[in-house]
C-alpha cells in the first residue's frame, strides 16, 4: 500500500518538479514559436546550401566541385535547441529576491521567505 505524503513533502516536491517557463514569453505561444524556431534555421541551411550549389553550375570539373564542397562546408550550419523549463522553487526564490533589491517587500520578511524556500528545496 502507498504511504500518504504530508503537505509539507507535498510542497516539497512541487518546487523541486513542477517548472515554469522562464523564457520572458507567454507559454501558451510556446506552441507556436517552438516550430517556428525549429523551422527558421533549416529554411536558412537549404537556402545556403542552394546558393552554393547553384554557383557551381556549369561543366563538371574537379576544381569548381572541390571549391563548392569547400563554401558548402566552411560555415557551420545554423540549429536551435530547446530548453527545458526552470523548477518552481527558483522562480519563486528569483522573484523574491528581485522584489527585495527593487524595495518592494520589506529585506526581513523577504530573508525570512528566501531562506524558507530553499530549506524546502533542500529537504
Amino acid at each position: 500500500m502507498k504511504r500518504r505524503k504530508s503537505p509539507q513533502e507535498k510542497k516539497r516536491l512541487s518546487y523541486t518538479k513542477d517548472r515554469r517557463n522562464d523564457y520572458g514569453e507567454n507559454d501558451k505561444s510556446s506552441r507556436k514559436s517552438i516550430r517556428r524556431n525549429k523551422r527558421t534555421p533549416h529554411r536558412a541551411n537549404r537556402h545556403r546550401d542552394h546558393q552554393v550549389l547553384e554557383a557551381a553550375r556549369g561543366a563538371a570539373d574537379e576544381q569548381s566541385g572541390e571549391a563548392a564542397e569547400e563554401r558548402l562546408y566552411a560555415r557551420r550550419p545554423k540549429r536551435w535547441k530547446k530548453v527545458r523549463d526552470a523548477p518552481l522553487g527558483e522562480i519563486l526564490l528569483g522573484r523574491i529576491e528581485r522584489r527585495v533589491k527593487r524595495g518592494i517587500h520589506d529585506p526581513g520578511t523577504g530573508r525570512k521567505r528566501i531562506r524558507r524556500i530553499r530549506r524546502r528545496q533542500k529537504v
